[in-house]
Parts: structure tokens; sequence; C-alpha cells
């Protein structure tokens, strides 16, 4: 039996600001002095709206930013000219930057704990002054260079994840000094400029940190943090605390050393981590933002980090649709992880597809959820409401309005499609329409991955392989007969699916 739902295409709707465009993460900072890689942020900008620019790493040693002398005793220098190559070219490209001010530069470094495959030091430094003196010089600079008016139209967020021992070689206590140093060093050189955080993974801290800030007048202007829908709310897993460090990842045991047994036992472990029961509810990411809303008070809140899980196919762009329908009204800023699968986390892999978290392959290629974001840029900025909201668990119905054309994203969507099952959707558009038509997003329709899977997934594809590869991420448009006040669309909704329907009014 077909889920009906109705929708009253002329209705004037309310106001529904398009948050999700805020902002989009990248990797690390040296990866944007790519020039295939700003050619992905500028496309990403023009087609979906992003107006900021996230990253890691902006003040790691591969930026070259603090430089340790050749000669024995002479002085540390600073360099900022690779970060205002990034920042001119953000710019340019009409966006700004959501500073995150990370990682230490091994100079000032305490501890040699590093992150990722590009070592970013993950430790508080040895000396205060010298963090300190650092973002002084550092805000100074930019605020020379580019003017008071404009560096107070970014936001700068100290530090990423720093409850999670991988990210932060330090206590929650260590955190938020390191926080009060910076915020207090960036609003000595302008206090009208916007610092905040916790910038927690897990939408963790958030009234310890603004308790702090306020048992001890250090100035915070906003709240971030992170969430994903396979994070377990529950978890303390390498988790920092108040007074002591996380456990972390420990050092990788050399297979060498270890039996055939042990290896096996290994391997067991690991595959049971990654892929792990996802026991949430498929409403997570909501129920998870309200609490968050409702912790910050009165505090603008911003997600620096978020997707919906597996990144090349239909489910990314069905987890989004979901996602983006149920948080409304509980985050000012969203910022989608990430743009480009361009991504050295793990050192640049440079499959055409390898569920990286990009929107973007490394070649370019637009992933289905890549023209999700594309379609709801176009969208106006007003939502519909929808009769019969919340009929099925999984299939559901996004409508959005500009007075002239409304566009309905009918999305099909649970978490790791644990009770998905295909669903048949009559949906009633009522009012005059002059044309209507409709695209899919599924397994048989705008699916760049199945197109190279089908091709015997090709580790360096061809030039004419990649031209059938960008083609077949295209959303294709059927045209539907348009009759009277009241038109029902038939759509057969496949699970991790999604209708993008096109309704033109008279």
């Amino acid at each position: 039996m077909a889920i009906e739902y109705g929708v009253n295409l002329n209705g004037e709707g309310r106001a529904y600001p398009h948050y999700w465009e805020l902002c989009v993460g990248s990797c690390h900072a040296a990866t944007i002095l790519r020039a295939d890689v700003q050619a992905q942020i500028r496309r990403a900008h023009r087609e979906i709206g992003f107006k900021y620019l996230r990253f890691h790493g902006l003040l790691d040693d591969d930026m070259s930013v603090v430089i340790k002398p050749m000669m024995p005793f002479s002085p540390l220098r600073y360099s900022f000219f690779n970060i205002d190559t990034i920042f001119d070219f953000l710019l340019d490209a009409g966006m700004k930057p959501f500073v995150e001010l990370g990682f230490m530069p091994e100079a000032y470094a305490s501890t040699d704990q590093t992150t990722f495959h590009y070592k970013g030091f993950s430790s508080m430094p040895k000396k205060d002054e010298d963090w300190s003196n650092l973002i002084t010089a550092l805000l100074q600079h930019l605020e020379e260079r580019y003017g008071e008016a404009e560096v107070r139209s970014w936001f700068f967020e100290v530090w990423n994840e720093p409850n999670l021992r991988f990210f932060f070689d330090g206590t929650m206590k260590d955190y938020f000094h390191l926080y009060e140093l910076t915020a207090r060093a960036i609003k000595g050189v302008d206090e009208k400029v916007r610092v905040g955080g916790p910038a927690t993974s897990n939408n963790m801290w958030i009234p310890e940190f603004r308790a702090f800030c306020e048992a001890n007048d250090v100035p915070y202007d906003f709240i971030t943090t992170h969430h994903y829908p396979s994070d377990d709310p529950l978890s303390t897993a390498g988790m920092n605390t108040e007074n002591e460090k996380g456990h972390g990842w420990g050092d990788a045991p050399d297979p060498a050393t270890m039996t055939p047994e042990q290896i096996a036992e290994m391997k067991k472990m690991m595959e049971s981590f990654f892929h792990r029961e996802n026991k949430n509810p498929r409403d997570i990411l909501y129920r998870l933002a309200k609490k968050v809303k409702e912790e910050a008070g009165d505090y603008p809140v911003y997600y620096t980090e978020w997707n919906a899980g597996h990144y090349d196919t239909s489910y990314a762009a069905a987890g989004v649709a979901a996602t983006l329908a149920y948080n409304e009204g509980l985050v000012e800023g969203y910022s989608y992880w990430c743009i480009s699968d361009i991504f050295e986390e793990l050192g640049l892999n440079g499959l055409p597809f390898n569920n990286e978290f990009g929107l973007v392959n490394v070649y370019g290629v637009r992933k289905p959820v890549y023209r999700l974001f594309e379609e709801m840029h176009k969208a106006g900025d007003r939502r519909l409401d929808v009769e019969g909201f919340g009929a099925s668990r999984t299939a559901e119905v996004l409508p959005f309005t500009d007075g002239e054309t409304v566009t309905l994203f009918v999305y099909n969507h649970d978490i790791e499609e644990r009770d998905i099952k295909a669903e048949d959707v009559e949906l009633t558009l009522k009012g005059e329409v002059k044309s209507l038509k409709v695209a899919m997003i599924d397994s048989k329709h705008c699916n760049p991955c199945g197109c190279w899977e089908a091709m015997g997934k090709p580790e360096y594809p061809t030039k004419d392989q990649l031209a059938a590869i960008e083609y077949a991420s295209q959303l294709v448009w059927e045209n539907c007969p348009a009759e009277g006040s009241e038109n029902v669309l038939k759509l057969r909704m496949e699970p991790e699916s999604v209708a993008i329907v096109k309704a033109v009014l008279k």
C-alpha cells in the first residue's frame, strides 16, 4: 500500500535558512595549495553556495609557520606566506575561512605525539607565551593584510576534537587553559573578532566549557562541536577527562613479532571495531543537536563537522536530506565533512572510489550527495508543510518554495539501512503548475561509483573512462504531465534513494 503525502504548492511556508551552506570542511591546510583542490572548492562554492571553508593543520610544520633556524641558537621565525596564499585564494573565490587554530608547531610542542599521515603535533605548548605570541602575531598580521572588518567576519575555533586523545595530548583542563590563552590573545588584538570552542567530537564538554569561561571571565562568542550518525553517544573510549588523558590508540603492534594466532585475533578485533552494530535511533543527530542547543543557551551553535556516511553512494544523499529535514531551528551553521577525496589523513589513497569523505572524488567527479546539495542550493528558502509527514518511518518529504518553483525532496533513509525497504509514495501536489519534472538519486540513477564498478574498478581510469563516470554522475530529469489543480505523482522509492521533484507554478 502506497504512503500518501500532500503539499499545498501555493502555501507561503516558513523561513528555512540554508544553514548547511554556511561552511564545508577540507583536509589539512597544505592540500589547499593544490590547484585541483582549489578548483573543486571554487566549483562547490559556485554550485552549492558554501560560504566558509574549515580545515585542519593551519599551523602545522608543512605550512612553515614557525620555522626552525639552520644555525644553533638563532631565533625561530614566523612565516605567514602559505596562510596568506590560502586565505587570498578563499577571498578571491568568494569564500571566507572558518579558522581552526591548530595543530601545535613542532618547535613549541611539549610532547612528540602526532596525528595523521601529515603528523600534526597534538600537544600543549612547552611555554604558554610561545603559543600566545604566535596567535597574537597571526591576528595582527591578518588584520594588517585583510583589514579589521574582514577578519571580524571570520570565525576562529580553537583546536579540533580535544576530547579525543588522538587529537589532543592533554586533559580537559589543559584544553580549557589552551582555549583561554588563545581567546585572550585574539581579543587582545581585536575584541570584536569572534572566537569559540570547544570543537569537540560527539557533542561533548559544552556545559563544562561554558562554566569554565564564565567562572574565569574568558571570552567566547559561539559554540562548536561535531557529530556523526555512527558516533556512540555513550562511548568514553579514548576520551580525555577533566584531569586525565584518554588511553589513545597506543602503538601499533609489529606483525613481524606476532604469531599467526595473534594476527588473526588482531584482525578479528579490528573488524569488530570498524563494523560494529550502529544502535543509534534514526534521528540521532536531531536528538543530539537539540541537546546541544539547550546546553548552548543563547550562544550560536555551529557543527563544524558532520555527515551521513557511505559517502560514494545514494545513501549519503538520503541521509543528508533526512538530517536537514529534522534539524530545523537547532543550529546556526553546519560544515559538511568534507569537500574532496584528495584527503591525506591516512595518506592519499588515490582510487576513484574508496568510501572517502569527499563530496567529489580525487578526479573531481561529483558524488550523489553533491548533486543533492546542488539542487538544495537552487531551491527556495521557505519550507512548506506536508500533510501526512511521518506516515512512514523511513520515506518522507522535504519541500521548499521560492514563490515561483516548489522543489520537493522525497527520501527513503534509515541509519545503516537497518530496517528499510522500498516504498511506494503517492505525492499529491495541490495548485496549478506549468510543468513538473522528477530526477532520481538511487542505485540506477546518478551513480558514478556504480559506473566505475561496472568498468571493473580501474585503479587509474583513462580519460574516456573518466568522462563516462562523470556523465553517470548527472541527474536525469523526466518530465511529468501536469493536469489541473491537483497532480498525483507515484514514486517508487528504493532503499536509500532521493526523488527530486520540481513544480513550476502558474
